[in-house]
């Protein structure tokens, strides 16, 4: 059976023995539960000889579930433990001196999605940078990356950090958290006290989960809009349409496993896809569907649309390339209807200047290809194995370590 970070420091005090006498804090979310279904934070204050001492939200809160972007979290004192909750998607993302006064080290408890523009990762950035600042210690409790190991996508190109983009990695990174946690303190060369506590028994190369353990665990969203293990396969590619004026199935009950909107036509672009890149579409199926979202964009109004299913036996983990999907049908829905205004202008997690897309994708070479009427998959997709074979080789250094 899979043991996760958290399960094995409540499990094994041998564990947990570094941590006696120091004041502990907790940076957790609503999907950070034990085996046995205790969120982190109560399994942690039960323990002898661990004293909690402050806990941290990040994007959606630690216990609550903010439901869009830029929605923020109030800092509270918990009513059950009597200690003070400070947000990171608040006032500020980046944890501040008075509120680590309160620990001696942090331990992180977040399951991701495996994918960049997560912000859980640029939070454990921003944590692991304030804690080398301040002389604080990180533990990272480690979980799945229910994404798995493959790699695809563009890297972020330098200049184009933001609270999406902590770093030059492509959008499917195929590391979990911890193995990142060690990649920021390399690269950024921080002079931190980091312990991760690996999983046992993780197997991402084990059909059907791939990544996340099907069966063994159930799956809590780590955000509101994450309910499944098949928008997590593929939200590397469908997260890019936040950046679009297309809806992403949010007010629905499969947001980012789906994508339209009221003016485009389903089977036409399912068409033109299939002439384009067939070989981008394989590892999955696509249905041409119509929905209604009840909120976000379109809301109210009848949208035509693909639906993405990973969830049956034409599943093909290591086909399947869901950021290569979608930029497919953004270049198709150009081609048929080359004055549809695509790019959606607005602020986006806290980026008010650059459009959306491009931040979202770490820089404007997507963009570029698609409204370029001369560029073809080619080229993107010589652009794309460049930087996917330059970040195996660092994967794969992470995974070994």
């Amino acid at each position: 059976m899979i043991r996760f970070g958290i399960d094995r420091l409540v499990e094994e005090p041998e564990l947990r023995a570094p941590l006696e006498g120091r004041r502990i804090g907790l940076l957790a979310h609503p999907a950070s539960m034990t085996a046995d279904f205790r969120h982190s934070l109560d399994a942690l204050a039960s323990l002898k000889n661990l004293k909690l001492t402050v806990a941290f939200g990040p994007q959606h809160g630690l216990r609550g579930d903010k439901q869009d972007n830029m929605i923020e979290s109030p800092d509270f004192i918990d009513p059950v433990f009597g200690i003070p909750v400070f947000s990171l998607y608040g006032e500020v993302r980046r944890p501040t001196e008075a509120m680590l006064k309160y620990c001696d080290l942090v331990l992180i408890d977040l399951q991701d999605l495996g994918c960049r523009i997560y912000t859980f990762v640029t939070t454990l950035r921003y944590l692991l940078e304030a804690a080398a600042r301040l002389g604080k210690a990180v533990w990272v409790l480690d979980r799945p990356n229910p994404a798995g190991r493959p790699v695809e996508g563009l890297s972020q190109r330098p200049g184009w950090e933001s609270f999406v983009g902590a770093g030059e990695m492509p959008m499917r990174h195929g590391l979990t958290l911890g193995e990142l946690a060690r990649w920021f303190v390399k690269t950024l060369k921080l002079d931190v006290e980091l312990q991760v506590i690996g999983m046992h028994a993780w197997q991402p190369e084990q059909a059907p989960g791939w990544g996340w353990p099907v069966g063994e665990r159930s799956w809590i969203n780590p955000s509101p809009n994450a309910p499944n293990l098949f928008m997590a396969r593929a939200y590397a590619g469908t997260v890019m349409l936040e950046g679009t004026t297309l809806s992403e199935g949010r007010g629905t009950t499969r947001p980012l496993e789906l994508f339209g909107a009221p003016d485009i036509e389903a089977n036409a672009l399912l068409r033109a896809m299939q002439q384009m890149a067939p070989q981008w579409l394989a590892g999955c199926r696509l249905r041409p569907c119509w929905f209604e979202p009840t909120f976000h964009k379109h809301g109210g109004n009848l949208c035509s649309g693909l639906q993405i299913h990973v969830d049956d036996s034409a599943y093909d983990h290591h086909a399947f390339r869901p950021w290569r999907l979608q930029a497919l049908a953004f270049k198709a829905i150009r081609k048929l209807w080359p004055d549809y205004p695509l790019w959606r202008d607005f602020p986006y997690e806290y980026e008010y200047e650059r459009l959306a897309i491009d931040v979202i994708n770490g820089g404007p070479q997507l963009r570029e290809w698609v409204d370029d009427p001369q560029a073809q998959p080619g080229d993107l997709e010589a652009a794309a194995r460049v930087d996917e074979c330059a970040w195996r080789a660092v994967q794969d250094a992470l995974v070994r370590a």
